[in-house]
């Protein structure tokens, strides 16, 4: 399966305090106008290590008019410059213009962090209030994931093609969905609905395949609780598709082998 991870719609702002949240009110940053924006994302560079950022959107210098910094003379007369010159009296502007434009940034950028806070805190009472979901206690990441769904659980329980694309998104493989008949008799003269979920990972020793099972425990029973009809017996599996079996190499239980 492919992965979008086009980043291009996402904002500097909302970048650098999600992944850099210690760095806050420390960057650098250098707005190289909105002529450099075209199909790049908003963050152009990034220099960790001086805290400085390169972005394509437009500062203070690009915003002033024309004629506030250089008389109409002056401009007729800087045609006859090289473009060297041109390129200096530019880069100094810039630099004149450079703590306004990080003092702007920065305080956008903690402006930012407080929206997202507020909007967690807003998940977070919510789910409390109306799902009796204390989002805030779950110590799982694919729970803390999957949990921002249950606003929309009532469209989306019952929609197992919602629920392979969910566990493909959390746990970046393939995911296989079928769906049958389950009875615990020799006959089907009852029976009820089966759908199974094979999430398909390579090359996992036994111990790997243990490990990978029990994190994704919690998420196979929150999916249950609130995806799945009561009605329906619902299967997860983690299989190794298409391994050769072969005594003697590397074999697993129900993960690339079976009885």
């Amino acid at each position: 399966m492919e992965y979008n991870n086009n980043l291009s719609e996402i904002s500097a702002e909302m970048l650098l305090g999600y992944f850099y949240p210690e760095l806050v009110g420390q960057w650098k940053a250098h707005h190289m106008g909105t002529f450099y924006r075209n199909y790049n994302r908003d963050v152009l560079d990034l220099y960790e290590e001086e805290h400085t950022v390169v972005l394509s959107r437009d500062g203070f210098l690009h915003l002033l008019p024309k004629g506030l910094l250089t008389t109409e003379d002056k401009a007729k007369s800087d045609k006859s410059r090289t473009t060297s010159d041109q390129q200096r009296r530019i880069s100094m502007l810039q630099d004149a213009f450079l703590p306004f434009d990080t003092y702007w940034f920065n305080k956008k950028l903690q402006v930012e962090l407080q929206i997202s806070d507020m909007l967690r805190s807003k998940l977070e009472y919510l789910l409390k209030e109306y799902f009796d979901f204390d989002l805030s206690a779950q110590t799982n990441f694919y729970v803390q994931q999957a949990a921002v769904l249950l606003p929309f659980v009532k469209n989306k329980r019952g929609d197992f093609h919602f629920i392979r694309e969910l566990l493909s998104t959390l746990v970046h493989c393939e995911t296989e969905m079928t769906v049958g008949r389950y009875s615990d008799s020799d006959t089907t003269v009852s029976w009820l609905p089966k759908v199974n979920f094979n999430l398909f990972v390579k090359g996992l020793s036994a111990a790997e395949y243990r490990s990978m099972q029990n994190d994704l425990e919690p998420l196979y029973a929150f999916i249950r609780e609130w995806l799945v009809p009561m009605e329906v017996v619902c299967y997860f599996n983690i299989k190794e598709y298409g391994w050769p079996q072969h005594v003697g190499e590397r074999l697993t239980l129900n993960y690339n082998t079976e009885l």
